[in-house]
């Protein structure tokens, strides 16, 4: 599964969607996770979620820049911002406290590993990801 973390350092999760300098993009499976890549942005929202000027628009570029990932962690998302993510079958999430990229990393491995929430599943399910329902039919 493919995560997209919204950060200022490179360090923590800890960046609103609109104005993460970088977001850092990790493939996650249930054993191991691997960078995939580092996008960053140097023309973005300020924390209240304001634009400099009407009609400009900072969020289709990382709307497009996130394509192929699954999930999206932040610490804020405008409904607006999300509805994009969403349409692009990127699954926003919001944290409520800055945390480290690797304890998220380590969160979403756990999820995978247990019981995966029903938004998860049906994450999963959309990316082609999901394991298959085990079969009660014996093959012969």
């Amino acid at each position: 599964m493919r995560v997209a973390i919204a950060t200022q350092d490179m360090k923590e999760l800890n960046a609103h969607f609109g104005s993460a300098k970088r977001f850092v993009i990790y493939d996650v499976t249930r054993e191991e996770w691997n960078l995939v890549e580092a996008v960053a942005f140097d023309d973005v929202s300020d924390e209240r979620g304001k634009h400099r000027t009407e009609g400009d628009d900072r969020i289709a570029p990382k709307v497009e820049a996130l394509k192929g990932c699954h999930l999206l962690f932040c610490l804020a998302i405008g409904g607006p911002s999300a509805a994009k993510l969403v349409s692009a079958k990127i699954h926003p999430i919001k944290v409520r406290q800055p945390q480290s990229i690797q304890e998220v990393l380590l969160r979403t491995q756990m999820m995978l590993r247990t019981c995966p929430p029903p938004w998860l599943r049906k994450v999963l399910a959309e990316a082609g990801v999901a394991e298959k329902k085990p079969s009660f039919e014996e093959d012969d």
